[in-house]
């Protein structure tokens, strides 16, 4: 596909991601909660098999998701999925939780969509990009944003898990001099920073492709990066990469990111 049909092809998917989000909102309401237990609710496969029939349709490529099987074949072009990014906060009743969806080209990002149906602030929160645009798309008004000449700093705000509440002190610490901000999500962490609302997004655990390819695109979109816990570029270039693309992440302003990657997380574990 050529730039402009990326473009192109881009609103159409966009509709397709907040039409099935609200499946996500409706489960969230439901008395009792959502349903599902550990990291896997109901309606994390009932989402993705609703996309992939939809998107499929859009663009014919491969597919990688969390959900259902994947189908690689070779082609160019390969769906990046994750239905419910972030469920175990999700049942857990914190809000945040993103649909993630990325198309890769030859292994390169040139396309993403990370929803969050139901955010903190109760309005839902959609942000997008395509390869050619100039700008972001969010919730249907363009963002420019300039990730390449920002650094951390006492303005700063660093996206982290919404775990990091629990132990502010060090959180802090490891921050500074940025303030950190606790939600769920990497996609949705990444998808903030680069529409613009901080400086990096950070996972300490290990990411598959369908928790970041989305978010990596938008960071793209925005002249970020996405880095892994030895400062390297994030890839997909194979099944393993795939599956695995960094046991801890970091996406957003390169100057951030190569500051905080060298830092000690591991005593968040302590």
């Amino acid at each position: 596909m050529a730039t402009l049909e990326f473009q192109q092809t881009l609103p159409a998917v966009i509709e397709v991601v907040q039409r099935t989000g609200v499946l996500i909102s409706s489960e969230s309401a439901r008395p009792g909660g959502p349903r599902g237990s550990g990291d896997k609710a109901d309606v994390d496969i009932v989402i993705e098999v609703l996309l992939r029939k939809e998107l499929l349709e859009i663009v014919s490529a491969d597919w990688w998701g969390e959900e259902t099987p994947h189908s690689l074949t070779g082609k160019a072009l390969c769906w990046v999925v994750d239905p419910n990014d972030g469920t175990s906060d999700f049942l857990s009743g914190l809000k945040g939780s993103a649909i993630s969806v990325g198309l890769l080209q030859n292994g390169q990002p040139v396309l993403g969509v990370v929803y969050a149906p139901v955010t903190p602030h109760g309005i839902p929160d959609c942000i997008a990009w395509a390869v050619g645009m100039d700008h972001l798309v969010r919730n249907g008004q363009p963002v420019v944003v300039d990730l390449s000449n920002q650094e951390l700093s006492g303005e700063s705000k660093v996206m982290v898990s919404a775990a990091a509440d629990r132990k502010p002190e060090i959180n802090r610490e490891l921050c500074a001099p940025g303030h950190f901000d606790a939600m769920p999500s990497i996609a949705y962490r990444l998808a903030r920073v680069a529409a613009g609302d901080g400086v990096c997004g950070v996972s300490l655990y290990s990411v598959s492709a369908h928790d970041v390819v989305a978010g990596h695109a938008l960071l793209v979109g925005s002249k970020g990066v996405l880095i892994d816990e030895n400062g390297l570029p994030i890839r997909y270039e194979t099944d393993t990469q795939m599956a695995r693309v960094s046991n801890r992440c970091f996406g957003g302003a390169a100057s951030a990111c190569l500051q905080l990657y060298k830092r000690d997380w591991n005593k968040v574990f302590a």
